[in-house]
């Protein structure tokens, strides 16, 4: 009867603290993702007296797309750190907006490597559970208490290139480079298994250049900005004996 006691006595002391630090185990995150990019710059979209919180700005003929890779370490359960890099095309026109006469049109190419810091604002309730680990509960419980939710912000740079039209080549502005960014944004992630998670990140981008669509004038008020929408696929590596990734 006392071995029993103790038994109990014990397994009710250490399974939470093991529970505490099972995201350690998986401390390393290898992240991919895809989706569209937009762009704001000097060329296309509509004056702001025309266009309430630039929403007329969002077309597809602007819409182009953005490829993402990045590596996470999870320096506490709620703060990450990773390293980003990201090519992406954008697109701007004056076909469509406020300087249809003026018919300038540029096509970016981009790749930006960024350094990100993540706060997990909602975290799972999964994700420390032994019986998540052993099998699936079902899909709406599931759903419910495996979402996180983070915002992310850091520095990064972007080395662009722009293919102006005619007319915009014209104008002898500079057309390529390299300029510091401010990435920004939120996103949300699910728990499928232990190991993968899927989701959705929203990110805004401030460059520290107004010459992204190779184009500035007397009238623009602030510098080019662009947003990813991506849709992304984790991968949870095992931690290795000295802190690092474990691939085996």
């Amino acid at each position: 009867m006392r071995r029993s006691i103790l038994f109990i006595l014990i397994f009710c002391l250490t399974v939470p603290v093991s529970q505490a630090q099972l995201w350690k185990m998986r401390r390393w995150e290898a992240v991919g993702g895809l989706g569209p990019s937009f762009f704001f710059g000097d060329v296309g979209g509509f004056s702001p007296t025309k266009n309430i919180l630039g929403i007329r700005d969002m077309n597809y003929r602007q819409t182009r797309f953005d490829l993402n890779g990045s590596l996470k370490y999870r320096i506490t359960r709620d703060i990450d750190a990773r390293v980003s890099f990201t090519y992406a095309l954008m697109h701007a026109t004056d076909e469509r907006g406020t300087n249809v006469d003026r018919g300038y049109e540029a096509l970016t190419s981009l790749f930006e490597p960024a350094l990100i810091g993540e706060y997990y604002f909602i975290k799972n309730k999964s994700e420390n559970s032994y019986l998540f680990v052993r099998r699936k509960e079902n899909f709406i419980r599931h759903l419910l208490t495996s979402l996180d939710f983070y915002a992310f912000t850091g520095i990064g740079g972007a080395a662009y290139k722009v293919i102006p039209n005619d007319a915009l080549e014209a104008r002898g502005m500079k057309n390529g480079g390299f300029t510091a960014v401010i990435p920004v944004g939120v996103g949300t992630t699910m728990i499928y298994s232990p190991n993968i998670n899927f989701g959705i990140e929203a990110g805004g981008r401030y460059a520290f250049t107004d010459y992204l669509d190779a184009y500035t004038s007397q009238f623009s008020k602030a510098n080019d900005v662009y947003y990813f929408l991506n849709f992304t696929v984790t991968y949870k590596l095992k931690t290795g004996p000295h802190g690092l990734p474990s691939f085996r």
